[in-house]
C-alpha cells in the first residue's frame, strides 16, 4: 500500500495512525477529521477538562509536532462525505477526491438525542466534543443551578464536576436506578450514596417532558414537576457514527460490521472503535463497545492487517469512571454473572465486586483499587474459590491458574 486515508480524530484515528509507522508502513497516512482538533481523548471532557484541571494539551492524544515528525497528514475541520469503494477515494466537504489503498473508518459515535418541547433552547447542552465541554463550562460560570438529564456515567461524572464547582445540581434518571443499563443495584446503590451524600439530589423513575424557557432553558419539565435549571446537560447515550458507511454500502448493523481483523465487508476498508460492531472470541458472541481501551487496540489491529499482517482482536472490554476522588474501574460485564463477591469495604470507598458465572470470574467493578483490578483482569475466564476471592488477605495472584 502506498496511501491510507484514516476518517476520524478520536482515539481510534490518533492511535491507528501511530501504529501504522510503528508496524512499518511507510506511505502516505492522512487523518481527516470533522472537528477543527487534532485526534484528542474524549473521557477528560466529562471530567478533568470540564473542571478546568486539564488544558488542551493534555487533551490532545499527542502533540501537532508528532504528526509532522512521522510524516502524517492531518486534515482538521474537514468533513468525509462520501467513499467510493470501486474508485477506492473518499470525497471532501473542500471538493477534494483523495485515493486510497486502504481505508480506516474511525468515525466513533454520536449522542443521543432528545425530541422534546424547548430542546433547542439555548442552555441546553449534549457532550461529546470540545466544543460542547467549552460551552458547558462557561454556563456553569455564570449559572447557579444545574439539571442532568441521565443517571449514566457521563450524566454522573457531569454533576460530580457541577456540585464540585458550587452548583445545585439535579440529576433527572428515567429508569428506577442510576447505572440501571451498565451496573448491579449494589453499585447503583454505591453511586447514588456517593453523589448525594456530596449534594447531588437524584431524582429517579423521572422522564423528561421538556425544556421551559423562552430563548434559554429556565427548567426542565418532568411531567407535573418542573426542576429551575440555568443548564442543563443531557446524557442519555451515544449512537454509532454508520451514517458514511451505510451510504457506501457497507453492512452495518448497531455499528459498522467488522471481523476479527477488523476489516469491513469491503477488503480495503477497516473500522475501529465506537462505530464498529464487532466479535470478541473470548465472550463468544458479536459487542458493540463505547470503550476507550477498546478502540485503542482495535486501531492496533487495524493498522497491522493494513500493513498486511494478520493480527486478530482478542480483548476482555474493560473502563473506567472518575467521580469525585473515586476511580471506578470495570472489566467484563457484570450482566453476565450470577453471583456477586464483595472484597473490601464498600464504606470506605475502596473495594472490588466479583462477578462469577459456574465459579468462574466473568466480569469485575473495582473502586480506588487499582492493583485488584489489574488482577481482576487476569483472572477473567478462571474458576475461583469465592471465599478466598472475598478475602482481603488472600493474594488474588495464588488463584491464577498456572
Amino acid at each position: 500500500m502506498s496511501a491510507i486515508i484514516i476518517v476520524g480524530g478520536g482515539h481510534a484515528a490518533g492511535q491507528a495512525a501511530a501504529s501504522l509507522r510503528q508496524e512499518g508502513f511507510e506511505g502516505q497516512i492522512t487523518v481527516i477529521g470533522d472537528e477543527p482538533h487534532i485526534p484528542y481523548q474524549r473521557p477528560p471532557l466529562s471530567k478533568q477538562y470540564l473542571a478546568g484541571e486539564q488544558g488542551l494539551d493534555r487533551v490532545y492524544l499527542r502533540p501537532d509536532k508528532f504528526y509532522a515528525d512521522k510524516g502524517v497528514a492531518v486534515q482538521s475541520g474537514v468533513r468525509v462525505e462520501a467513499i467510493d469503494c470501486a474508485a477506492r477515494t473518499v470525497t471532501t466537504s473542500e471538493g477534494q477526491a483523495l485515493a486510497y489503498d486502504g481505508l480506516l473508518l474511525a468515525t466513533g459515535s454520536l449522542v443521543r438525542r432528545l425530541n422534546l418541547p424547548g430542546g433547542e433552547l439555548d442552555g441546553v447542552h449534549y457532550l461529546r466534543t470540545i466544543a460542547d465541554a467549552d460551552a458547558i463550562q462557561a454556563d456553569m460560570a455564570s449559572g447557579k443551578t444545574a439539571v442532568v438529564v441521565g443517571g449514566g456515567y457521563i450524566g454522573l461524572e457531569v454533576a460530580a464536576v457541577c456540585v464540585a464547582a458550587g452548583l445545585e445540581v439535579h440529576v433527572l434518571e428515567m429508569e428506577q436506578r442510576v447505572l440501571q443499563r451498565v451496573t448491579t443495584p449494589a453499585m447503583s446503590a454505591f453511586y447514588r450514596g456517593l453523589h448525594e451524600g456530596r449534594g447531588v439530589q437524584i431524582h429517579t423513575s423521572a422522564q423528561v417532558t421538556g425544556f421551559l424557557g423562552d430563548s434559554r432553558v429556565t427548567a426542565v419539565q418532568c411531567g407535573e414537576r418542573s426542576f429551575p435549571a440555568d443548564l442543563a446537560v443531557v446524557g442519555i447515550g451515544i449512537l454509532p457514527n454508520a451514517a458514511l458507511a451505510e451510504a457506501a454500502g457497507l453492512d452495518c448493523d448497531d455499528g459498522i460490521l467488522v471481523d476479527e481483523r477488523c476489516r469491513t465487508s469491503d477488503p480495503n476498508i477497516y473500522a475501529a472503535g465506537d462505530c464498529t460492531n464487532h466479535p470478541n472470541p473470548l465472550l463468544g458472541r458479536r459487542l458493540r463497545l463505547e470503550s476507550v481501551p477498546n478502540a485503542m487496540e482495535q486501531a492496533r489491529v487495524a493498522a497491522a492487517n493494513l500493513c498486511g499482517k494478520k493480527r486478530d482482536y482478542a480483548a476482555v472490554p474493560w473502563f473506567w469512571s472518575d467521580q469525585y476522588e473515586l476511580k471506578l474501574q470495570m472489566a467484563g460485564f457484570s450482566a453476565d454473572g450470577e453471583e456477586e463477591v464483595l472484597r473490601g469495604d464498600m464504606a470506605a470507598n475502596r473495594f472490588a465486586v466479583f462477578y462469577l458465572k459456574d465459579g468462574a470470574v466473568v466480569a469485575a467493578d473495582a473502586v480506588n483499587s487499582p492493583k485488584e483490578f489489574m488482577l481482576c483482569r487476569r483472572l477473567i475466564g478462571q474458576k475461583v474459590d469465592a471465599t478466598a476471592l472475598a478475602n482481603p488477605e488472600t493474594d488474588l495472584k495464588s488463584l491464577l491458574a498456572g
